[in-house]
């Protein structure tokens, strides 16, 4: 019996789940597919990549386990802003969480790269205040 593959030959036996570098580069990649007026509007946002909340994430937002959740904004949205920043207020970021991530992959037909990128996107749209149609937008104009 013989399967049709993606792969050649025995060019799966290497492959291993991406590790938390991996994330980094191909979040980075998909920040940089995003449109350039989406990207404009990010300034400073920060990206970063954990394998699973913390505990304090995990109380707050009450989840049953930690695959619950994808990823996460945190800081101050442009919609809860003030005229003028407060003094010794942390740089807004998007924590990605692997594990999770990975987690869902496995069970969806997305590629991993729609994956990421749609948490992303939905994460960096709170800091804007987007509507899940204006996110949606973006991804495709990134897809």
């Amino acid at each position: 019996m013989s399967a049709t593959s993606r792969f050649p030959a025995g060019s799966w036996a290497p492959m291993t789940a991406p590790t938390l570098e991996d994330f980094e580069v191909m979040a980075d990649e998909a920040f940089k597919a995003l449109p350039a007026s989406f990207l404009k509007m990010c300034g400073d946002v920060i990206i970063r990549i954990e394998d699973f909340p913390d505990e304090e994430v995990i109380e707050t937002m009450e989840l049953e386990t930690p695959f619950d959740i994808l990823g996460l904004f945190h800081g101050q949205g442009l919609t809860e802003a003030g005229a003028v920043p407060d003094t010794g207020q942390a740089p807004n970021m998007v924590w990605l969480y692997r594990r999770p991530i990975l987690d869902y992959w496995a069970e969806n037909v997305e590629t991993l790269g729609a994956v990421l990128t749609h948490v992303l996107v939905h994460e960096i749209g709170h800091h804007f205040g987007l509507s899940d149609a204006d996110m949606e937008k973006i991804e495709a104009v990134a897809g």
